[in-house]
């Protein structure tokens, strides 16, 4: 896990106390609002509903537990218990007050974490694939990389104004675990014939009230060029990019209005323009951050663990969740745990303080002292002994962080929404409560399979909906909530956006709407197909119909 240098040590500290400064101000008076605003924001913080939220950057979604036992302190001290982790593989504190902020960031500061760059028209946190350096289909894990993104992005002169906030997403697998093509860059790790690895580059994805796939700009890009070249895609877009209409500023629009062709000409045009693209220096900066990611300790181990498979067949809890919660690890005799915080009935991301000091635990005794945040709001301990799984379960089950529906209908995605966020149209918690409810029975999880519900409050979609095998998107009507439903999206490497089906629904209809889809899925799969498969198959028309046939 990277740790911090003396510059990014120095660099935390001053901006921490330049905002005790700014903060000391504007509850005295000497700032007003509109004036305290950009500086509250180039530090995460947000004025929400009912109180400032702070947005911690959790960078590429990786944490120690000393990091998690102290966002831990920070939700019993200052917030109400509780932090949501969100869909960048953050961390947001829902009931901060102004005056506490300052003594916020000099505690993340003390375990090497910050709020710089969570907001404002900027390269926000960089995220990746939450199995990363774990998986058993990786290239490579790409966490250097992506180490490497935050040091060149963090106050970067030239992209510090950008004409709209911009975001980067990364994978060293083929499959995409990253939602690499609906981000304004997206780079995905290639082997090319000769076995040379290199940077697939994708621009122009996003979702929000335009929803787009990136496009390709280029197929093979040697890891050396990585950065020059990501220099000439910010230049052609802080150059091209729309400042007159926010709706129209991200780089997805620049690309659509221009073509993919022309875009993509215009940044190779960029990027002929500096001859001292590769440079030794990023080389080298690269292979020294690249130690600090160098693979755990593990021990030599048996694929098969006897004691480990009893307990599967002695307890059907245990063996269910294993099936669910687990993954394929690349190394012999270890396991990728996901731990759920989708409990029935819960908030979607939302840990209490507590939680997190179990999972703190549980990461420094049974997985390297490694956790991992993912762009689906779980947490994920990576490298875990199969001989020490069942004990792992037996913590987690106690604090209600084993719930077995990792992947299933049951992990549904759900931003904030009105509860929270001011630009919310409708509420995002209640409707993920409601759903996770109708669908509480495991053994009617499993039986439905993999399903992705993904739940937005309002048309900027932090909730992804526009790429969730079911989306929802709450709206405004005439005052009253409603929600519309799309089918078909799709955020890994055969990425999609989801088709509005029809007319929306009041809140109180959405769980049974929902279980109409799911019952006609059900009744119209082939055997062993997945909902989405068997939607790409048959089309919306057989939803479309049993949801408003009566109507």
């Amino acid at each position: 896990m990277y740790r911090y240098d003396e510059f990014d040590r120095q660099f935390v500290l001053e901006r921490t106390a330049q905002f005790r400064d700014q903060a000391e101000r504007r509850l005295s008076g000497e700032l007003t609002e509109e004036e305290f605003r950009p500086l509250r924001l180039m530090n995460g913080l947000y004025l929400q509903l009912h109180a400032y939220m702070l947005r911690v950057a959790i960078p590429y979604g990786t944490l120690s537990s000393k990091q998690m036992h102290q966002l831990a302190y920070i939700a019993d001290k200052w917030d109400r218990g509780y932090g949501h982790f969100t869909t960048r593989q953050n961390i947001q504190y829902n009931w901060i007050k102004l005056e506490d902020t300052a003594d916020i960031l000099q505690a993340l500061a003390d375990v090497e974490m910050h709020a710089i760059q969570t907001s404002g028209n900027c390269i926000r946190n960089v995220t990746t694939d939450h199995w990363a350096g774990a998986a058993a289909d990786e290239i490579a894990d790409p966490r250097p990389v992506g180490e490497l993104l935050r040091q060149w992005s963090s106050l970067h002169p030239e992209f510090s104004f950008l004409p709209r906030k911009f975001k980067i997403a990364i994978t060293g697998a083929p499959n995409d675990r990253a939602a690499v093509k609906v981000h304004d860059i997206g780079l995905r790790l290639h082997r090319n014939a000769k076995g040379q690895a290199g940077w697939e580059v994708m621009v122009g994805g996003g979702q929000g009230r335009t929803p787009m796939i990136a496009v390709t700009v280029r197929e093979h890009l040697p890891e050396n060029e990585l950065v020059p070249y990501l220099e000439a895609i910010m230049r052609v877009y802080n150059l091209y990019g729309r400042r007159d209409n926010k709706y129209k500023a991200r780089i997805k629009i620049l690309v659509h209005e221009i073509g993919a062709e022309k875009f993509r000409s215009e940044v190779e045009a960029e990027y002929a323009r500096h001859p001292h693209q590769t440079t030794e220096v990023e080389e080298r900066e690269l292979a020294r951050i690249a130690k600090y990611f160098a693979p755990p300790r593990f021990e030599k181990l048996s694929r098969f663990v006897p004691q480990f498979e009893e307990a599967k067949l002695k307890d059907k809890d245990f063996g269910r969740w294993v099936k669910n919660n687990t993954a394929a690890h690349h190394v012999d005799g270890y396991t990728i745990v996901n731990i759920s915080l989708k409990a029935t009935g819960e908030i979607p991301g939302d840990a209490t303080g507590e939680q997190m000091r179990v999972m703190a635990d549980l990461a420094e005794h049974y997985s390297f002292d490694e956790l991992r945040v993912s762009h689906a709001q779980n947490i994920v301990l990576p490298h875990v002994k199969l001989s020490d799984v069942h004990a792992v379960w037996l913590k987690l089950k106690a604090h209600n962080l084993a719930e077995a529906n990792y992947g299933l209908v049951g992990d549904i995605i759900a931003c904030p929404g009105m509860d929270y966020c001011s630009l919310a149209t409708a509420r995002s918690i209640p409707i993920s409560q409601a759903i996770s409810r109708k669908f509480a029975d495991a053994r009617k999880q499993e039986e439905i399979g993999a399903i992705k519900i993904n739940i937005s409050g309002c048309i900027n979609a932090c909730g992804h909906h526009h790429v969730g095998h079911i989306g929802i998107l709450g709206l405004d009507k005439k005052g009253e909530e409603f929600f519309q439903i799309t089918l078909g999206g799709s955020s890994s490497e055969n990425a999609s956006i989801g088709t509005i089906l029809g007319p929306g629904f009041a809140g109180h209809e959405v769980p049974d709407a929902i279980e109409k889809i799911v019952d006609t899925y059900i009744k119209l799969r082939s055997p062993g197909e997945e909902f989405l498969s068997t939607y790409r198959r048959i089309g919306p028309q057989p939803f479309k119909e049993a949801l408003y046939a009566a109507a």
